[in-house]
């Protein structure tokens, strides 16, 4: 593979970053300066309630909630929480990823 093939196929973008607002109890992601998405959460004794996940208008279709919800619940995990995906995106995401996800994972039981 040529260096530019590399570059072409590296989906990463600097522009991109991700912040944890507690004071407001969401993750975010900014492309540029400008909020993508958000994913509203509640702290919970020993668990994080993960509730919606927000597009901004202008930023659907591109990937952005996927990188963001990985972030989120790596979050979790390392923090030594546990995630309640009450949130239906969330939710899909760990159905995706069971293997990442499952057995920290405590699924709500209306859902």
């Amino acid at each position: 593979m040529s260096a530019t093939e590399a570059q072409e196929s590296d989906p990463f973008d600097a522009s991109v970053r991700m912040t944890r607002d507690d004071e407001r109890h969401r993750y975010e992601l900014y492309e540029q300066d400008e909020l993508a998405v958000i994913i509203t959460f509640k702290e919970l004794p020993g668990h994080i309630d993960f509730e919606h996940t927000i597009g901004q208008p202008g930023f659907e279709g591109r990937g952005l909630a996927k990188i963001l919800a990985r972030y989120a619940l790596d979050d979790v995990v390392a923090s030594g929480k546990r995630i309640i995906p009450h949130c239906p995106y969330v939710a899909r995401f760990i159905q995706k990823h069971p293997d990442l996800y499952n057995q920290y994972t405590d699924v709500p039981e209306e859902a």
